[in-house]
């Protein structure tokens, strides 16, 4: 996987740098109510101000269907990103011709605008490469910084990549070297730890672990679906039983592959699913038919421990239960605090991803402590899948 980088480029001074980043923040009205994307997208901006460059920021920001929306209008995020950034940005009412040309025009060395939506334009969306050579015109180089939006071939996130050239920011690079490090070229023994709700939603995650890692830990309502492909009675728990044949398949393309998979052998029940029910801890085979499976139990978590004690490199993509609701998060939280303690002491490389595992960890007060966490959602889930990013790819990744 080679791509350029910033180090890459030379003397930017005086030269327009589009910069793609992902601004697609939550808002409350006109307040911004999660600033992780603007903080994220700080490094690329900044260094690329202090150079000299004049750094024009390309973006979107909600689902317009290419149409101009006050709603979703960039011009809502421009303050917050310039408290983020500490440095005053101006605002450019469109993303391509001769009225943001003109504005360009009047910037100066170190100046940062943000421009406006580019799926304000109907070509974004659909890669027109009549849009891509209008946005290429206002600019000499091509950053992109956005991974989040790496699996979109659009305008702004592939297209400009074939007509300009083309480098990814500091965000960017970041995220591609810990992935690199996660499924590219890692440190066996590799365990992954796949769970969330449904097996359907990740299938091609589980298709494509089973043949490049040594462990892979199945949980939350998905663990049920396998379990009850081996004939396990789940009683009332969250279950695609018209996929037992797919389930079956996946075990067996593991065991032909040499990966241990991991299920749950002691599970926590209730009879209903809120805070705080009564629950008990028992084994998989004692579920009751009015039951329901909400979390891993205190022996299969120390199993999960155990596992990636042997492990160098762990990749997580969901939680283990229903982990936003108590007690039904032990589990995870458990994970989150092995994953941690591990990559402390330099045994483990960890890269969490998926805004439920973000959470966790967030919960946990770990964050800080695994080696990588993306923000990236679906982008990260594509990747997991081992399918080709094409904004990824645009930059000779």
């Amino acid at each position: 996987m080679s791509f350029k980088t910033l180090d890459d480029m030379g003397d930017v001074s005086g030269k327009r740098v589009l910069v793609r980043e992902d601004l697609n923040v939550p808002m409350d009205g006109a307040r911004v109510t999660d600033d992780t994307r603007l903080r994220a997208a700080a490094p690329t901006i900044a260094e690329l101000s202090d150079k000299g460059a004049i750094v024009l920021v390309l973006a979107h920001f909600g689902r317009p269907k290419g149409e101009r929306n006050p709603e979703m209008s960039l011009s809502l995020v421009t303050k917050a990103l310039s408290d983020v950034l500490g440095r005053e940005v101006r605002f450019i009412d469109d993303c391509v011709g001769e009225a943001a040309a003109a504005a360009i025009a009047s910037l100066s060395p170190g100046d940062i605008a943000l421009l406006e939506n580019t799926r304000f334009h109907k070509g974004e969306e659909k890669n027109d490469p009549a849009l891509v050579a209008e946005m290429a015109k206002l600019g000499d180089l091509y950053v992109n910084d956005a991974f989040s939006a790496a699996h979109r071939a659009h305008a702004s996130t592939e297209g400009l990549a074939h007509v300009l050239p083309a480098f990814a920011g500091r965000s960017m690079q970041a995220e591609l070297e810990a992935l690199q490090k996660a499924l590219g070229e890692p440190v066996h023994p590799v365990a992954a730890v796949v769970g969330g709700a449904k097996v359907s939603t990740k299938l091609d995650v589980l298709q494509n672990l089973v043949s490049k890692v040594d462990h892979l830990i199945i949980g939350g309502g998905m663990a049920n679906t396998f379990l009850a492909a081996r004939g396990v009675d789940v009683g009332k728990s969250l279950c695609e039983h018209d996929l037992k044949d797919t389930a079956l398949a996946i075990l067996d393309a593991a065991d032909a592959a040499g990966c241990t998979v991991h299920l749950p052998y002691d599970v926590v029940v209730s009879r209903e699913f809120k805070a705080n029910p009564p629950t008990r801890t028992i084994n998989v085979h004692e579920v009751a038919a009015d039951e329901m499976i909400l979390d891993c139990g205190p022996a299969a978590s120390e199993a999960i421990s155990d596992a990636l004690k042997t492990c160098h490199t762990l990749v997580w993509n969901g939680p283990l239960g229903a982990f936003e609701i108590p007690p039904f998060d032990t589990a995870t939280m458990s994970l989150a605090h092995t994953a941690a303690a591990l990559t402390k002491s330099g045994s483990l490389v960890s890269v969490a991803g998926g805004g439920d595992t973000v959470a966790a960890v967030n919960v946990a007060g770990v964050a800080g402590d695994l080696t990588f966490i993306s923000t990236a959602g679906g982008a990260f889930l594509e990747w997991m899948e081992g399918k080709v990013l094409p904004g990824v790819k645009a930059l000779g990744g």
